[in-house]
């Protein structure tokens, strides 16, 4: 393979590689194929799977017993696939709020940060999945009376 900077031969070999793409310090991926350029210093990166290797990292994010850091709430709102107002919808919080756990201006307090790591370990089966959740009042509560029927071996919920 040929350099696509100076058209030098470049030579792959296995090492360690510190992995910064997601946007996490201390992430290196271990025995991966990185192909340099002896000439200009160009390198190349084979990350095999990298879906599974972010489920992966959001798996060993969730499963640490310290907070989560500001950069850490980023990468798991971003693995979810949401911006930041979408964020802020699913969580019932402001966007400013969203923006500031993320910035580190506002720790994220631990019912969020929980909530957080529930959501990564058990993501909704469809995006929209979660926006039925409506955000509560703060009247008092009061019971829900629902009635239910099935029909073509499906149950099905209206508000009575």
């Amino acid at each position: 393979m040929n350099c696509l900077v100076c058209g030098s031969r470049m030579k792959s070999k296995r090492e360690n590689y510190r992995y910064d793409a997601v946007g996490l310090a201390g992430i290196t991926l271990q025995g991966v194929e990185v192909t340099r350029c002896g000439k200009c210093g160009e390198y190349e990166v084979a990350i095999p799977r990298i879906e599974d290797l972010h489920q992966t990292i959001a798996q060993a994010v969730i499963s640490k017993k310290e907070r989560l850091t500001p950069a850490e709430i980023r990468f798991l709102r971003k693995h979810l696939g949401w911006t930041g107002a979408e964020f802020a919808a699913h969580f019932g919080a402001a966007r400013e709020t969203v923006s500031r756990w993320e910035n580190g201006s506002t720790p994220m307090g631990p019912t969020a940060d929980r909530l957080l790591r529930m959501m990564v370990a058990n993501p909704p089966a469809h995006a929209s999945d979660s926006t039925n959740i409506r955000p509560t009042t703060k009247s008092s509560p009061k019971a829900f009376r629902i009635g239910l029927k099935v029909a073509n071996g499906e149950w099905t919920a209206k508000a009575a």
